[in-house]
């Protein structure tokens, strides 16, 4: 629940700024939609150990097969243009961005996710 609140937060804070045009507009709408639709699946795969949040905001596979794979480099994907946007928009880099995501991550997250410390440590919360 506490991820379903921190993505939520993400995405308010991303959509709060205008976009430059319709269709960034349009496209961003569409990687909000895909992550929270993603979101039961990611949540699961946490759970299972099978994913982890790493220290750049982004998820890594740490076990297991299924769709681990597919599903982490698809949010990563979506992950890297809200991330790309919010720097463009506070003039910053994407870089940064997602490495202040990954410690909000980490704060929201459940008992038994897999993180990584800054200094490339993986941990269980």
């Amino acid at each position: 629940m506490k991820t379903l609140s921190s993505l939520l937060l993400l995405v308010a804070l991303f959509f709060a700024a205008p976009a430059s045009s319709l269709q960034a507009a349009e496209d961003l709408a569409a990687v909000r939609t895909r992550m929270e639709q993603r979101l039961p699946t990611i949540d699961e795969l946490k759970a299972q150990g099978a994913i982890g949040e790493n220290n750049r905001g982004l998820l890594e596979v740490r076990g297991g097969g299924g769709n681990a794979s597919s599903v982490a480099s698809a949010e990563n994907r979506d992950r890297e243009i809200v991330y790309a946007e919010i720097a463009k928009k506070n003039n910053t880099s994407a870089d940064q961005v997602g490495r202040a995501r990954a410690r909000r991550i980490a704060a929201n997250s459940a008992p038994g996710v897999w993180l990584q410390r800054d200094n490339g440590e993986w941990y269980k919360k």
